[in-house]
């Protein structure tokens, strides 16, 4: 089923669903059943899997020629989101990015997910690799996320990047998109923004996920926002609960996200990360409440494939 199906079904409540990262190499598949598991009782309608870019390094060879080494590797996202649907029976949402895709990469990717029944995908840019100072797309990739959207919407139309085909199998993919309601790291200001968010909606997208944040206003002001752009689509809050003191550094520079003084004051009080959990757990608690009265479709929560503390919240709100 589609994301928006759900969400019209669900009209007048709050839905709970989350998002999961893949593995790293050497674990299997029981490592994402063991932190989803806990979470089912809450009747997630959808769970989002984040796709990882390859990582790598260069390393002199002994001619003095580079050797391009793969470092790090996650499983592939179209089997983990495969394996969910058939042992839960929900709809798995995976994520698909411009970066490290050419067009017919990303084409190959949608053809997958459509022969396995997967109905919906979260259309990203993706960031820069480490060793890149700016995001470069692939050869024949896309630069923006908006363009992704338009190949994925072509392909719901039954238009692919092969022109022999002249009528192909039309996909009926759902399309969601990034928001982030204290803006992108590289946009200008929040007002351009917005008006790139408008620009993935006309093209396609059906419903909005946002970056984390920890006040709640920059939230409402940037739905706010975006109705005064036109853009009418759901825009669905992502949420995370702190877990360690180290994030009060990791996530500003990672994210680009601003903490309230009143939550840095008390996770600065705590004199171990079990305490700072418990913090975060009732910060994120009281934040989804205050999203339920203000009419938040969803709440999203970003698990970072560690369920204990999102149960934690789940049981308390839902």
């Amino acid at each position: 089923m589609k994301i928006t199906e759900h969400l019209e079904k669900t009209i007048g409540e709050t839905v709970f669903s989350f998002e999961i990262l893949p593995p790293l190499k050497g674990f299997n598949i029981n490592s994402i059943y063991e932190n989803i598991d806990p979470l089912m009782e809450f009747n997630p309608p959808f769970i989002d899997v984040t796709y990882h870019r390859e990582e790598y390094v260069y390393s002199e060879r002994e001619n003095g020629l580079l050797e391009k080494k793969i470092v790090r590797k996650r499983p592939g996202t179209v089997g983990i989101c495969a394996a969910i649907q058939s042992k839960y029976g929900v709809d798995a949402v995976p994520h698909i990015l411009c970066g490290g895709f050419s067009k017919e990469d990303t084409e190959n990717f949608l053809i997958d997910l459509d022969f396995l029944g997967i109905k919906n995908v979260v259309a990203l840019r993706g960031d820069a690799v480490k060793s890149e100072t700016y995001f470069k797309p692939e050869a024949n990739g896309h630069q923006f996320a908006s363009e992704l959207v338009e190949q994925i919407r072509d392909m719901n139309e039954g238009k692919y990047l092969d022109e022999v085909i002249e009528k192909g199998h039309n996909t009926d993919f759902c399309i969601g998109v990034a928001g982030y309601p204290e803006k992108h790291m590289e946009a200008p200001s929040i007002d351009s923004d917005v008006r790139r968010l408008k620009q993935k909606v006309d093209a396609g997208a059906e419903y909005v996920v946002t970056q984390m944040f920890f006040n709640n206003q920059c939230y409402f002001e940037f739905v706010e926002k975006c109705r005064d752009q036109g853009i009418n689509v759901p825009i669905i809050p992502g949420l995370k609960p702190l877990a360690t003191k180290k994030q009060l550094s990791l996530l500003p520079h990672r994210f680009h996200v601003d903490l309230p003084e009143s939550l840095i004051h008390e996770v600065e009080k705590c004199e171990n990360n079990q305490e700072v959990r418990q913090v975060g757990v009732e910060w994120c608690i009281q934040q989804s409440k205050e999203l339920i009265k203000g009419g938040a479709p969803v709440l999203h929560y970003y698990s970072m494939g560690k369920s204990t503390n999102i149960r934690q919240i789940a049981e308390a709100v839902f």
